[in-house]
């Protein structure tokens, strides 16, 4: 990423949390490209799990638990260019026990401003090639699932244009359940860099930066109300620095506003963000 940016830099900040655990934070911003961009890996542990986790799992209620787990959010300066979120986690509880309970998420997810097909089978092509070694099944149920999670409920909306989202998963055993999520996790710069260095330098104007920044309000939206990483992070007390380095420096709210039917803008609602089979070219 800093390579692609030529100018900024990422900062390095390490933290601990009084329950137990900590963490390193990078961040870069007011780059040539990248305006926010933030890498944070954590490992944390603690006696009590808050709702956010045991509302899915409450056979896990009042057990110890451990999680660690890398994330990254990048919000481009370009519209052209589109924000992109990965991460990759593992988690266990009851782990003196016989039979502790474990598993691995993650996956990683686009959000244009101006769609590219292009761009988007690209996405979507590096991430079934991420899962092949596993099985034909993974890459349509993992896209499935992603579709399904990014989405906005309040406003029936996508975020994006999805890519993989997998959680709760151990059902391959360990080694290869642990394969999964270091293959989705390593396909990211193979998925999101030639993106950006096909659109960086595209041409933009001020309507096209205000439409980044309203588009921008649906990230904060999405992350603060449904995202349950950001939830299990705030509810166990995590460093609140940290969880919410995934929001953009700039963003805007328009009541009420709607695209102009036939724009670049309208088609991003009425093209970019319903699901399609990008890898097949079906909508």
């Amino acid at each position: 990423m800093e390579h692609e940016d030529g100018q900024a830099k990422f900062s390095r900040d390490e933290w601990s949390r009084p329950e137990g655990g900590g963490g390193i934070s990078r961040i870069m911003v007011e780059g040539a490209v990248f305006e926010k961009a933030g890498v944070a890996f954590s490992h944390v542990h603690g006696t009590k799990l808050p709702p956010s986790a045991t509302a899915h799992r409450p056979e896990l209620a009042g057990k110890k638990w451990e999680a660690m787990g890398v994330s990254l959010v990048i919000h481009p300066r370009n519209p052209h260019v589109p924000t992109s979120h990965a991460n990759v986690r593992c988690f266990i509880a009851d782990a003196e026990s016989e039979n502790p309970i474990w598993w691995f998420g993650g996956g990683f997810d686009l959000t244009p401003y101006y769609g590219y097909r292009e761009d988007c089978v690209h996405w979507h092509h590096t991430a079934r090639l991420a899962l092949e070694p596993f099985g034909d099944g993974l890459y349509p149920r993992f896209k499935k699932w992603c579709d399904e999670y990014f989405h906005l409920k309040h406003r029936d909306e996508a975020r994006g244009i999805g890519g993989l989202f997998f959680d709760d998963f151990n059902e391959l055993g360990f080694d290869q359940s642990f394969a999964v999520m270091k293959s989705v996790g390593d396909a990211f710069i193979s998925a999101y860099q030639p993106i950006v260095a096909r659109r960086k330098d595209t041409s933009y104007g001020e309507d096209e930066r205000k439409f980044q920044l309203y588009r921008r309000g649906r990230y904060v939206e999405f992350n603060l109300v449904w995202d349950r990483g950001t939830l299990f992070g705030l509810q166990s007390g995590g460093r609140t620095e940290s969880i919410l380095m995934s929001m953009p420096p700039l963003v805007s709210w328009n009541y009420g506003w709607t695209p102009q039917p036939g724009t670049r803008e309208a088609e991003l609602y009425d093209v970019f963000l319903k699901p399609q089979d990008w890898v097949n070219g079906k909508i």
